[in-house]
């Protein structure tokens, strides 16, 4: 099997939850010349009428002082990885049930199927945890060192 993790920088803003706001925080990104790999949205149910949107990358000056520009800021609290390769039945099953074992929490995880391959994004509260994941999907097979 074939695998990939590596971490994701990500940068996050507060959006009013409303048509439209997503996509004017990202025309800001695409006129910088962003080409997002990752974009993920979700109310905040601790303030209604208000979510957070989450994209990455955001790379080099430019990209930086649109980011900035339109509000995004480092997101520091989130220690995202993207995990992709060849997929097989049970594999999110098997990954999440030794992440449980060691006592590995998740901020969230995303995974999805295209064809024979998968991607997966995992948010881990500290980079510890993180780097504690990859040792066990390296342990397992499926993935190489954690790159940081």
């Amino acid at each position: 099997m074939s695998f990939k993790w590596d971490r994701v920088h990500v940068w996050s803003c507060e959006i009013v939850d409303q048509s439209g706001a997503t996509a004017a925080k990202l025309s800001t990104l695409a006129k910088a010349g962003c080409n997002l790999e990752f974009i993920h949205t979700q109310r905040l149910p601790q303030k209604p009428g208000y979510g957070v949107l989450y994209v990455a990358p955001v790379t080099g000056p430019t990209q930086t002082r649109a980011a900035r520009s339109a509000g995004f800021v480092e997101n520091d609290d989130l220690h995202l990885r993207r995990m992709e390769g060849d997929n097989e039945a049970g594999l999110a099953h098997r990954l999440t049930q030794q992440w449980e074992l060691a006592g590995i929490s998740l901020q969230q995880l995303m995974m999805a199927v295209l064809g024979a391959k998968f991607v997966g994004y995992a948010g881990f509260d500290a980079v510890a945890d993180a780097n504690r994941a990859a040792q066990i999907l390296a342990d397992l097979g499926v993935a190489g060192p954690p790159k940081e």
